[in-house]
């Protein structure tokens, strides 16, 4: 697990905008926060540098690309054992049907989000690509009828009575 790292009202804001529409200009950016661009600048840089944006990407609408059936799916692996994790995530990772893989806890192992042209195609998906492998015990499927994407992810709240975090450190100079 990685330490969180200290952000103050300035960042969090930068953070909240991108979060929204990662293509904001710097001088937009720098503009709806209070700061000038070079500052905005550095501070976007300090928060790659320090792990806190992961990249940027482009969302795709899976319907309009022919893909507009999704579905969980939840993998149980016998036996659960290192070498056939391995092998068994990159396959998974591999399909073009695959959104996102997740490890769980509990009695299933994996929940796999797939978006696939049909029903033919999520059956042909779960019993040539998840079934057939030695290492699946179980698959179980729920069709996902609509999604809603949350809010930004930002630090939780500190509550001010316990936690008097180290105050934050100014910019540093420009160029």
């Amino acid at each position: 697990m990685s330490e969180s790292v200290a952000l103050d009202p300035v960042d969090l804001h930068i953070l909240r905008l991108l979060q929204n529409d990662a293509r904001t200009t710097y001088r937009e950016l720098a503009a709806e926060v209070g700061v000038a661009p070079s500052t905005c600048l550095d501070r976007v840089a300090r928060l790659r540098r320090a792990g806190v944006i992961l990249g940027h990407r482009l969302r795709l609408d899976p319907a309009r690309l022919g893909r507009g059936l999704e579905a969980l799916l939840l993998v149980q692996v016998r036996p659960h054992r290192r070498e056939l994790i391995g092998p068994f995530v990159e396959r998974i990772r591999a399909l073009p049907e695959s959104r996102a893989l997740f490890h769980l806890t509990g009695p299933d192992d994996y929940l796999v989000h797939v978006a696939v042209a049909g029903t033919a195609d999520l059956q042909r998906l779960v019993l040539d690509e998840f079934t057939a492998r030695r290492e699946v015990a179980r698959v179980e499927t729920r069709l996902i009828f609509q999604q809603w994407e949350c809010g930004p992810l930002l630090p939780p709240v500190r509550d001010a009575r316990t936690a008097a975090g180290p105050p934050p450190q100014p910019d540093a100079p420009g160029p």
